[in-house]
């Protein structure tokens, strides 16, 4: 029998894209649903009563939460293509630097994208801090997986595709090709494979979205 595999997710949320794409890279068939965070369905307060919030995975009748969660269950469930390295090392410095840019690089982006004053000053530091870590990470030591795309590069995916956006909702600039060469080519890169240039939401309807839902974050799970 076939497994069955459903994806709660949402149109713009970077989240449900990483599982999204984790599956495709994977050659996973599921079945995709698509939630509206606002007005979230009760099959997604039954699926995920904790945090009521996408993505979420559901494989042979089990659910799973949470992005990173979901991707490494995807990682070891199906083993072509895999995600993380095998080095427990490796694997430990991929989860380190996923959490680092989730907890003090997006969090700051987004409040860039929606405050004001001070508040948007102090987040705009803070996310050119961050970005300072992760481009010192990247050209001391190669911590994405060489030509295939592996676990950091999709948590990162929303550097490429979503900050972009945000910098123009937020009418800044965070992200300075000059100043971050490493994260820049990483980005050309990671945006023209295959798999991730035809999975991804169009960025004008992420702008007039954000514009009128700032705050959108807090109905989808990281």
């Amino acid at each position: 029998m076939a497994t069955q595999v459903k994806l709660l997710g949402f149109w713009c949320s970077p989240f449900s894209f990483r599982v999204e794409w984790a599956l495709k890279l994977k050659g996973v068939d599921y079945d995709y649903f698509e939630e509206d965070i606002f007005n979230k369905s009760s099959m997604l307060l039954e699926l995920n009563p904790v945090h009521k919030k996408v993505p979420v995975l559901v494989h042979d009748n089990k659910v799973i939460s949470e992005s990173f969660v979901i991707l490494e269950y995807v990682d070891e469930t199906w083993e072509q293509n895999p995600l993380l390295p095998k080095d427990p090392y490796e694997r430990a410095m991929a989860r380190f630097w996923a959490k680092f840019a989730e907890e003090k690089l997006m969090d700051a982006a987004w409040a860039v994208m929606w405050s004001k004053g001070e508040l948007k000053e102090t987040a705009l530091k803070e996310s050119i801090e961050a970005l300072e870590k992760i481009e010192g990470a990247l050209k001391e030591k190669k911590q994405f997986q060489g030509e295939s795309i592996g676990y950091l590069d999709l948590a990162f995916g929303w550097i490429a595709h979503w900050l972009p956006v945000l910098e123009e909702v937020g009418s800044v600039q965070i992200l300075n090709p000059e100043k971050f060469p490493a994260i820049t080519a990483w980005m050309a890169k990671f945006i023209s494979h295959p798999v991730i240039k035809d999975n991804l939401p169009h960025r004008d309807k992420m702008r007039v979205y954000f514009e009128e839902h700032p705050k959108f974050a807090s109905g989808v799970d990281k």
